[in-house]
């Protein structure tokens, strides 16, 4: 459903000028053998798109687009999951009026939509409502950007090289851009696998990727929040909230963003908003961005903005996917935080749902999200299911093994876009032709064999954050597991990077001639997901 066009009235601002993003450009002669799979382009980026008289398989509208405007398909494909899901939501539209599987926008800031028109030939109506027409209209303007940028044939081939043109495609600028590609490229790293809402299942295997992400360094979106240490910080326009509080705090309300987590992030920094939150939280892995001062009135709740903080999570109300235990984990930490530092009791009645906030006529969270998991998180217990990933030990596994380390193994291959099958715990043909297509994706002995080398670089596969004594989160357990592989003895999984897990670093970076310091940036990175 459309979300809310704002909770307090107010005069739109005049659209902000953004900079011209610039790629870095470098040769690439090693561009297909970063790239899993890429169609080269068959058409001029400006081309036309002759309807398509069959339908319904988004596959297929992938590998079209790809081909019509030389962009990845894997790269489309990243794009439009990172956006929806896969789920163009009817042609609804989300909070800032994008619409599709590939979040076409329309608003004062961003005019994708009406590029994509220009683009294709076809009517906005059609790109709203078409996915597959959507899809086109995507790859149009992405290819579009890449070429606004400079780059040639050869460097469209490199998924590495599209950063700059990702960056703008999610409309914002500074920081957000940053958030937006950076959350694309994980999908890339870490590999898909998703379902459109009829079934069909689109996938993207996993692959290392190194983006050049020219202007947009990562220390633009290393500025971190005064009130939330673990959170980001990235400030809402001033005509989004007011400074200032006429009430205590005394609530925390939960909200659902009906768009992409950069998407609302570059929302609330739009002047002609006039809505924010305090808090947005990332489905795929709870990182959390703070927009408004918890000491300042965001504009989320209508009568309840003066004493009440607002944590929006990134989804869609109609599509349970997005409420990811590393989201709920990531919130309820937050609020017991917020709740802690200002008197707010932890219960149901101090608690709650956008729905029930007075005066509202919004159903954000939704019958999706599970109160009871999130109240047990909030109130210190577990909840939930167990970390299935998680080992004292990673022992051998191959043709005929069985057990809960064969889960884990099905299960990160499959999570990586590798067709391991279903999650059984039973080595079988299928789970050892996937782990053979990894290992040759990674440069290992393709054997079937999951030994310390291919654990390795399964458990560290994804993105490569420069992570640090002080470090938390779901990347460091990833790091956790995959030192404890790699090094054949326990390093507790516990998301908290402290001293015994400086030591595992030290003794790894040793142990494959890295630099010795104990932080885990590229180059130790790289050794990791190569497993050597």
């Amino acid at each position: 459903m459309p979300r809310r066009p704002a909770d307090l009235t107010g005069a739109p601002s005049p659209a902000p000028g953004r900079p011209v993003v610039s790629a870095r450009r470098r040769a690439s002669a090693l561009a297909a053998l970063t790239v899993a799979a890429v169609v080269a382009a068959g058409q001029p980026a400006l081309a036309s798109a002759a309807p398509d008289p069959a339908g319904g398989s988004l596959n297929r509208a992938f590998a079209r687009a790809s081909t019509e405007y030389g962009v990845p398909r894997d790269l489309l494909a990243a794009v439009g999951y990172g956006e929806t899901h896969f789920d163009g939501h009817h042609g609804l539209p989300s909070q800032d009026n994008g619409y599709g599987v590939m979040h076409l926008v329309s608003n004062p800031t961003n005019r994708s939509l009406e590029k994509a028109a220009a683009l294709t030939g076809l009517p906005a109506a059609q790109l709203r409502e078409n996915t597959e027409k959507n899809v086109l209209g995507g790859a149009a303007v992405l290819r579009a950007h890449a070429d606004s940028l400079g780059l040639d044939r050869t460097e469209r081939l490199d998924v590495d090289a599209w950063y700059p043109a990702v960056a703008e495609y999610g409309g914002a600028t500074g920081p957000a851009a940053a958030l937006y590609a950076d959350a694309v490229y994980s999908f890339l790293a870490g590999g898909l696998r998703g379902k459109t809402p009829e079934g069909e299942e689109i996938t993207v295997t996993s692959r290392p990727v190194s983006p050049e992400k020219g202007a947009l360094a990562p220390s633009d979106v290393s500025t971190r929040s005064a009130d939330y240490p673990s959170a980001l910080w990235v400030p809402a326009a001033s005509t989004n909230y007011k400074a200032g509080r006429t009430a205590d705090i005394d609530k925390v309300v939960i909200h659902v963003t009906q768009g992409s987590y950069a998407g609302s992030i570059s929302w609330f920094q739009n002047p002609a908003a006039v809505v924010s939150a305090h808090y947005v939280i990332r489905s795929s892995d709870g990182q959390i961005t703070q927009m408004v001062r918890d000491s300042d009135t965001a504009y989320h709740a209508k009568s309840a903005n003066a004493s009440a903080l607002g944590i929006e999570h990134e989804g869609w109300i109609d599509d349970p996917t997005w409420f990811t235990d590393a989201m709920y984990r990531s919130s309820a930490a937050l609020t017991r935080y917020l709740c802690d530092r200002h008197g707010i009791a932890k219960d149901r009645a101090h608690i709650i749902g956008h729905s029930e906030a007075p005066g509202n006529d919004h159903t954000d969270p939704g019958a999706y999200w599970d109160w009871t998991l999130y109240m047990q998180l909030v109130g210190g217990t577990t909840g939930g299911a167990a970390d299935a990933l998680s080992f004292p030990s990673y022992t051998a596994q191959q043709s005929g093994s069985s057990g809960a380390q064969v889960k884990a193994v099905q299960q990160l291959l499959n999570t990586q876009g590798y067709e391991a099958g279903p999650v059984d715990g039973v080595f079988g043909s299928g789970t050892r032709t996937a782990v053979q297509a990894f290992q040759r994706a990674r440069g290992l002995d393709a054997d079937g064999i999951v030994g310390a080398r291919t654990w390795t670089a399964l458990l560290s596969a994804g993105t490569t954050p420069v992570l640090r004594q002080g470090s938390t989160g779901d990347d460091v357990r990833r790091l956790q597991r995959a030192l404890t592989a790699a090094l054949g003895s326990t390093v507790p999984v516990d998301g908290t990077f402290g001293p015994g897990t400086a030591t595992a670093v030290r003794s790894f970076q040793t142990g494959h001639g890295l630099t010795v310091d104990g932080i885990v940036g590229g180059a130790t990175w790289t050794a990791l997901q190569s497993g050597s």
